[in-house]
């Protein structure tokens, strides 16, 4: 009932299209079956997040043609951030002794998605210049690939964010939030790297660009807390 009831408020408020809310709502279900209901919280601030950097100088965004659609987020646009998170964290109903480590890096997902989408939406909002993350060449703000100071600095807060949260409510132990923290901004760089190359050169959709990124936040903060935990015993 609670992803439910999310998912209605979210789709009243624009934040996503009712398909966006179907894929959300799958998306917390599997969360909350596996981490409780604090499996929720990590989801409501990522989407109050990028709710709010999507908003934030959505005049000036409108302005440059870089604003998101104003009906909200579409289904494969949640499944691309989302996504990677729910296959992560799903195989826990089954193998509960991996539950721990699961959830790390579904974590680390929803940090990369934060992060990404944050440090874009900002940096599009305030940042006067902006550079291809390949040649550190300045571009158009708002070019696949281009990273700004604002933006990025903005991503990591996010990330850091997102981190805190599931920290401080028990999704992951306190020791693994830098772990989040760094594989979601890695994953973030990871985006800006694949929308200046694949993306641009037209062999790599937005969507596929972001859900490869989570991927690669998941597979990042996954090894390494394997290998923590192989450390540790």
């Amino acid at each position: 009932m609670v992803a439910l009831g999310f998912a209605v408020i979210a789709r009243s408020l624009g934040g996503v299209t009712g398909g966006g809310a179907i894929a959300g709502t799958v998306a917390a279900f599997v969360l909350m079956v596996v981490a409780g209901l604090a499996g929720f919280l990590p989801l409501l601030t990522l989407f109050l997040l990028t709710m709010l950097a999507t908003r934030w100088g959505y005049a000036r965004k409108q302005q440059m043609g870089v604003a998101e659609r104003g009906r909200g987020r579409t289904a494969s646009q949640v499944a691309a951030n989302l996504g990677a998170a729910t296959l992560c964290a799903l195989p826990a109903i089954w193998f509960p002794q991996f539950t721990d480590t699961l959830l790390v890096g579904a974590m680390a997902v929803l940090a990369e998605a934060a992060a990404d989408t944050v440090s874009s939406e900002i940096g599009q909002a305030t940042a006067r210049h902006a550079y291809m993350i390949t040649s550190f060449r300045e571009a158009p703000i708002g070019t696949n690939g281009a990273v700004s100071v604002e933006g990025t600095f903005s991503g990591c807060v996010a990330a850091c964010l997102v981190a805190w949260v599931v920290a401080e409510f028990g999704v992951v132990p306190w020791n693994s939030t830098m772990l989040v923290a760094l594989a979601g901004i890695a994953g973030m760089f990871v985006d800006s790297f694949l929308g200046a190359t694949w993306e641009n050169a037209g062999k790599m959709g937005n969507d596929a660009v972001n859900f490869v990124s989570t991927i690669f936040a998941a597979d990042v903060a996954l090894v390494i807390a394997v290998v923590m935990g192989k450390s540790a015993g």
